[in-house]
Formats: structure tokens, C-alpha cells, sequence
């Protein structure tokens, strides 16, 4: 069994997937013993890998540190180096990456918890903007409604008004044909009795000019008996 100390250093080594990389390829090759963790080399990124193994499988291990990486990763050096302590189970590296992924999932979280309190905050602030715009519509509509009450009673009173109109129309147009009817009752009455009078008065005259032609002819006859010339 073989125990040796990887260090990997260089620009970009971190927050890549690096380690998971490496652990994933040790918990391949059946390695009971494993542990790698992040830290900083005179000032430069590096990734430490302790592992022990077999001869073989440690070989085929080195071999692929030393030819796969990262994507995205930027590499300056990779060296190894024997070690003496002992090597913890990598069970214990799994549990430090779910809790490191904890440590990274709970501030994302907090986030998105503070940032879903600030929109429904907002939300409820546009809520309360909506309902205070709702309020002042509700309040001009009462005020239309009023306003429109008040245009009907005005219409009502202007009805009235003209319904008044209208009856004193009507009776003044009573009595103007009472007035026409009164007029021509007059005037009727008026030539009726005109007739009436003209009739008498010439009846009369008539009469009169009979009696005094009467009186000369019995005068007459009375002057031709006493023998006087009338």
C-alpha cells in the first residue's frame, strides 16, 4: 500500500469541479482512503489530494491527475509527494462536500428568500398603490353618481317646469278661444239686434207714414165737406 500527497497549483483550480473530479475517479478505482480540500501555496491556488492505495491502482490514480483536468481549469504545476500520516476514510470527504455544498446552498437561498420577501413587498406595495388607485376611482364615481343625481333633478325640476308651461299654455289657449267665442257671440248678438232694430225701425216708419197719410186723407175729405181748399 502506497500513501503519497498530490498538490495541484495554478490560476484557476478553484470552484471548477476539481476535487468532485478527483473523488469521483478514486470512489472508481475502489479507494477506501481519500481526502482533498482547497487551499493557497505562497499566494497561488492549489488542490491537495491524499490518498493511499495499492501500487496499482495508485499509479493509474497519478496517471490521471496528471492528464485530465478541469474544462475550464488553469494548471501551472501538479507534484507528488510521500506521506506519512494517515489517510481518513473517503466517506469523510463526501460528507465535508455536502456540507460545503450546504454552506454554498443556504446564502443562495437566503437570497432567494430575500429577494422573494422584497417582491412581495413590492408586490404588496403596488397591492396597496392599486387599491388606493381604486379607492380614488370609486370616490369619482360617487362623485359622478352624485353629479348625475343632481343633473337629474335638475331635468326633473326643468319637466316640471315645462309641464307648468305647458298647462298655462293650455289655458291661456282656453282662453283665448273663450275670448274668440265671447268676440263672435257679440258680434253675432250685436248684427242679430241691429237686424232686429232696423226691422222695428222701419215697421214703424212705415206705420207712421200709413197714420199720416190717414190723417191728410181724412183731413181732406173733411175740408172738401166744410168747402175749405187744403
Amino acid at each position: 500500500m502506497q500513501k503519497i500527497k498530490a498538490k495541484i497549483t495554478g490560476r484557476r483550480v478553484h470552484d471548477i469541479g476539481y476535487r468532485v473530479l478527483l473523488v469521483n475517479k478514486a470512489l472508481s478505482f475502489g479507494v477506501d482512503n481519500f481526502n482533498t480540500f482547497n487551499t493557497y501555496l505562497d499566494g497561488i491556488q492549489a488542490v491537495i489530494v491524499i490518498i493511499e492505495a495499492d501500487d496499482e491502482t495508485m499509479e493509474n490514480f497519478k496517471s490521471f491527475v496528471v492528464s485530465v483536468r478541469p474544462e475550464k481549469s488553469i494548471v501551472d504545476e501538479v507534484s507528488f509527494e510521500e506521506y506519512r500520516n494517515s489517510v481518513p476514510p473517503i466517506e469523510r470527504v463526501l460528507q465535508v462536500f455536502q456540507i460545503e455544498q450546504w454552506g454554498k446552498g443556504i446564502p443562495i437561498l437566503m437570497k432567494m428568500l430575500d429577494t422573494q420577501e422584497k417582491m412581495l413587498g413590492n408586490q404588496e406595495s403596488m397591492l396597496d398603490k392599486q387599491d388606493s388607485m381604486l379607492d380614488k376611482q370609486d370616490s369619482m364615481l360617487d362623485k359622478q353618481d352624485s353629479m348625475l343625481d343632481k343633473q337629474d333633478s335638475m331635468l326633473d325640476k326643468q319637466d316640471s317646469m315645462l309641464d307648468k308651461q305647458d298647462s298655462m299654455l293650455n289655458k291661456q289657449d282656453v282662453i283665448t278661444d273663450l275670448q274668440k267665442e265671447t268676440i263672435f257671440t257679440i258680434k253675432t248678438e250685436g248684427e242679430k239686434t241691429r237686424d232686429i232694430i232696423s226691422t222695428r225701425f222701419s215697421q214703424d216708419v212705415a206705420d207712421l207714414r200709413q197714420e199720416i197719410s190717414h190723417i191728410k186723407s181724412t183731413i181732406a175729405k173733411m175740408a172738401s165737406k166744410v168747402g175749405v181748399e187744403v
